[in-house]
């Protein structure tokens, strides 16, 4: 077999195919001048290297039109290989089966118990995976890689779990080794503020930006950063942990130690208290927005000074980072312009002018599947690609039993 030297035309050439195929990867589809335009190749490089790719199954060409002009839309073909999202939450388990192309394929949520430990809930995982896949008709050994979402601080380096109060059981456990063995492919793991902003990023409120804070509002509250196209984890993997902004010394003692943070003020076991003797007990957030969109006063109230608590911690973020647009996820964001509106004011009033006026606030599009399409994201944007162009002979054997 021949060795690629590097700067021989062969490696030159290897490392061309492996831009456009990248390109395509990272957006789902693309015509040929946009391949040309994100790579930096010229139009003809691209037009043979797409042709090569076609002839080889790696790539698929459609019709398609582009500023009134027609153009031939370039995506990787379902023979490349397929992906999967696992998303545990606060209640639920929910996976999810894509193609390369950025195609959605099956994709099912149940509940879960909060109680449970990590190995029955990557048990559980681990079943449903494997009845989804096999619900494609799409072979095993086609899975390429394995997106998992947990809600806590991952250690980028180790992938440990550190202190999360949403599923105590899973504290100092390894899900990504864990599942890792289980299915014999590749899984890559985040938590699920991140998971959630590469979501919404790649089918969602985020698309067309490359700077969006994703502020996800549930049992806690986090926010997954994106600059410059790229998630920022931080060297610990913990950056992005807004919740623990503090705004009041003296206020309630928040579970990680401190007082007044901002989750203190707008969590959900936080903010339903200061409905129970209004309302009465066993309100939950989706009903108390349900109200506030139906016009009870308090209910309205409460999601006002919601907004106003996480426009705070929002003016922080783009005093310090600039985002282009931030985007509001969990079950606030159904709120809309009740809960939108404050954030606006408080960012109107906290940030500095111009971080505010450049700033675009919106509700994910996703809803609750936000972190499961961003587990898919993830994997489509961590994996490499010289397997798609090497065929799955240079994969793991997955047993996805």
């Amino acid at each position: 077999m021949a060795v690629e030297t590097p700067g021989s035309q062969s490696s030159l050439h290897r490392a061309n195919l492996e831009r456009v195929v990248r390109a395509v990867r990272l957006s789902g589809s693309l015509t040929q001048a946009q391949i040309a335009r994100s790579t930096g190749l010229s139009a003809a490089t691209v037009s043979n290297i797409v042709r090569e790719l076609q002839e080889s199954g790696t790539v698929s060409v459609t019709p398609t039109s582009a500023g009134g002009r027609r153009a031939r839309a370039v995506s990787l073909s379902g023979d490349a290989g397929i992906v999967v999202g696992v998303d545990f939450g606060h209640t639920h388990l929910r996976v999810a089966v894509g193609n390369l192309a950025h195609q959605v394929l099956a994709e099912e949520s149940e509940p879960i118990d909060v109680d449970a430990s990590a190995t029955q809930g990557l048990d559980r995982a681990q079943t449903l995976v494997a009845r989804l896949v096999g619900a494609t008709d799409v072979p095993a050994d086609k899975v390429v890689g394995v997106g998992l979402g947990v809600p806590g601080p991952i250690d980028t380096e180790t992938g440990v779990l550190g202190s999360t109060a949403i599923l105590p059981g899973w504290t100092g456990t390894n899900p990504r080794d864990d599942l890792q063995s289980r299915l014999g492919v590749p899984v890559y793991v985040d938590n699920d503020a991140n998971l959630g902003a590469l979501g919404e990023l790649v089918w969602g409120s985020g698309r067309g930006a490359k700077d969006v804070a994703y502020i996800k509002v549930a049992s806690g509250v986090g926010a997954g950063l994106v600059i410059n196209g790229q998630l920022y984890r931080g060297p610990g993997g913990t950056a992005g942990e807004i919740g623990h902004i503090t705004l009041d010394e003296s206020g309630p003692v928040c579970r990680c130690g401190n007082r007044g943070c901002l989750e203190t003020f707008t969590a959900g076991r936080y903010v339903l208290g200061l409905l129970e003797a209004s309302h009465g007990p066993g309100l939950t957030v989706e009903r108390m927005v349900q109200l506030a969109r139906d016009g009870d006063p308090g209910c309205r109230r409460v999601i006002a000074d919601v907004g106003r608590h996480i426009g705070s911690g929002v003016a922080s973020l783009c005093n310090l980072l600039n985002p282009s647009r931030v985007v509001l996820g969990g079950d606030l964001a159904e709120a809309g312009e009740l809960i939108l509106h404050p954030i606006g004011e408080s960012v109107g009033r906290y940030a500095i002018p111009s971080a505010a006026r450049q700033l675009d606030l919106a509700s994910g599009a996703l809803g609750s599947r936000a972190e499961v399409l961003g587990a898919l994201a993830l994997v489509l944007s961590e994996m490499g690609d010289r397997s798609i162009l090497d065929g799955a002979a240079a994969a793991p054997t997955p047993v996805l039993t």
